[in-house]
C-alpha cells in the first residue's frame, strides 16, 4: 500500500536515533491503538457512569451547569493524553508506567466527580493538575533529545497548563473563588490549542509541527464514543432491571435500547471511516486533529450522556405526562448529539450537512407539544428522529462525499 510521505509519522532528525519512547514510523500511517490504552480507557467508563448519574442526581439548572463543566474536565483528560500516546509508544515500559499513574491520578478524579464543588474539591482539582502537569512533564523527559519540535512543543504546552494548575488548586482551596478560578483555569485549557500555546520567548505551535498519526487518533476517539454509548446501555440495562416488569416498561426499555442503537448508526456507519480516511491523507493532520476530534467531538459525547440520563427518566416512569427535566434531557442530549455529529462532518467534509439541522429543528418544535405524551411516547419519538437522520444520511453519503478522488486532499476552509 503507497501511503503520500505527509501522512507517514516523520522520521527522526537526520544524525539521530529515533528516541525509543516515540513511535515508530508505521508504513500505512495508522499507529495501532495499544490494549495499555484500552485499558487506561477504562477509568473513563468510570468518569461517564459518574458524570451521568451526576445529571440524573443534581438535575436542576446549577446541576447541569456543574456536570456540563465536569464532562468539559474530563474529556480534556482524556484527549490530551490520546494525543501524547500518538506520539509515545505504549508499548515501552516507562510509557506504559506514565500511563498507570495518570489511571490512578484519573480514578481519583472520576471519584469526586460528585463532589467536585464540594467536599471533595481538593481531591478534583488536585488529581486534574497532577495529570496535565505531570503528563507534560514526563513527555518533556521521554522525548529529551530526541524531537526538538516536540520538546519545544511541550514547553509551551507545560506554560500553559502550569497557570491553569495554579487556579485549579487556588480554586479547591478557596470556595467563595471557586467558580470564577475554575471558569478560568478551564477557559486556559481550551484556548491553549486555538492560541498554539504562545508563550512569549518560546514562540508559538504550528499545527504542521503536530506530526500526528491521524488514523490512530480517529479510533480513539471513536473509541470514547463507545465508552459513551456502552454507559448508556448501562443505564437502560440497570434501570429495567431494577424497576417492575411490565409491558410499558418492556416498551420503554426497547425504544432505550432502539436510540442507542441509532446513535452508533449515525456516527460509525455514515461518518467514521470517511473521516478517518481524510485525517489519515491530510496535509496538515495536527489542524484536523485540533478541530474535529479535540474540540468537536465535545458536544458528541455530551449528547449521549444527556440522553442516557433521558433513559433512566423514562423507564422509571414512562407512564402519565413528559414532564420538563425528560423533555429536555430526551430532545436535547439527540439534538445535541445530532448537532456535534453535523460539525464533525462540516470539519471534516467543508460542508454542513443540513439533514442535521433539520433533525435538530425538528426535536426543537417537538419541546412544544411533548408535555402532555406519554413519556415513552417522547422518547419514540427522538429515536425515530435519530433513525431518520442516520437512514437520511445514509442514503445521501455520496453526495456529501467529495465527487472525486482528488478532491479528497483539499482542506476545509474552517477552523481555528
Amino acid at each position: 500500500m503507497n501511503v503520500p510521505a505527509h501522512a507517514r509519522p516523520a522520521p527522526p532528525p537526520a544524525g539521530r536515533h529515533r528516541h525509543p519512547l516515540l513511535r515508530a514510523p508505521d508504513p500505512d500511517g495508522h499507529a495501532k491503538v495499544s490494549f495499555a490504552e484500552l485499558f487506561f480507557d477504562l477509568v473513563f467508563v468510570f468518569a461517564v457512569t459518574q458524570l451521568s448519574h451526576t445529571l440524573i442526581g443534581h438535575f436542576s439548572l446549577h446541576g447541569v451547569l456543574q456536570t456540563g463543566f465536569l464532562m468539559l474536565a474530563v474529556w480534556w483528560v482524556w484527549i490530551f493524553t490520546s494525543w501524547v500516546t500518538n506520539w509515545l509508544d505504549p508499548e515501552r515500559m516507562p510509557v506504559r508506567v506514565g500511563l498507570f499513574a495518570i489511571m490512578l491520578l484519573g480514578l481519583l478524579m472520576s471519584a469526586s466527580l460528585p463532589q467536585a464543588f464540594g467536599e471533595r474539591a481538593l481531591m478534583f482539582a488536585g488529581s486534574f493538575a497532577a495529570i496535565q502537569v505531570g503528563r507534560t512533564l514526563f513527555v518533556l523527559w521521554a522525548v529529551r533529545g530526541a524531537d526538538d519540535t516536540l520538546t519545544r512543543n511541550f514547553q509551551r504546552i507545560g506554560v500553559w497548563l502550569s497557570v491553569s494548575a495554579v487556579l485549579w488548586i487556588a480554586g479547591a482551596m478557596d470556595p467563595t473563588l471557586r467558580v470564577p478560578l475554575w471558569i478560568a483555569a478551564l477557559a486556559i485549557e481550551y484556548v491553549g490549542p486555538s492560541a498554539g500555546f504562545h508563550v512569549p520567548g518560546l514562540g508559538r505551535s504550528a499545527t504542521t509541527d503536530w506530526n500526528v498519526s491521524g488514523g490512530h487518533l480517529a479510533e480513539r476517539c471513536a473509541l470514547f464514543v463507545i465508552i459513551a454509548l456502552g454507559e448508556s446501555l448501562l443505564v437502560t440495562g440497570a434501570t429495567f432491571a431494577a424497576e417492575p416488569l411490565s409491558a410499558i416498561g418492556l416498551l420503554a426499555f426497547l425504544v432505550s435500547f432502539g436510540g442507542s442503537l441509532a446513535m452508533w448508526w449515525l456516527y460509525f456507519d455514515t461518518t467514521n471511516e470517511f473521516a478517518s480516511g481524510r485525517i489519515a491523507h491530510s496535509q496538515d493532520p495536527g489542524r484536523l486533529a485540533r478541530l474535529a476530534y479535540t474540540y468537536m467531538h465535545l458536544p458528541i459525547v455530551a449528547g449521549i450522556i444527556v440522553n442516557a440520563a433521558a433513559d433512566e427518566f423514562v423507564l422509571a416512569h414512562p407512564e402519565g405526562h413528559t414532564d420538563l427535566k425528560t423533555a429536555v434531557c430526551l430532545l436535547g442530549g439527540v439534538g445535541l448529539y445530532a448537532v456535534g455529529v453535523g460539525l464533525f462532518k462540516r470539519a471534516v467534509i467543508g460542508r454542513w450537512p443540513w439533514s442535521h439541522l433539520v433533525a435538530a429543528v425538528v426535536l426543537g418544535l417537538a419541546g412544544l407539544v411533548v408535555s402532555s405524551w406519554p413519556p415513552v411516547a417522547t422518547s419514540a419519538f427522538a429515536c425515530g428522529v435519530i433513525v431518520a437522520l442516520a437512514w437520511w444520511e445514509r442514503r445521501s453519503r455520496a453526495m456529501c462525499l467529495p465527487p472525486d478522488s482528488a478532491e479528497q486532499n483539499d482542506e476545509p476552509s474552517i477552523g481555528p
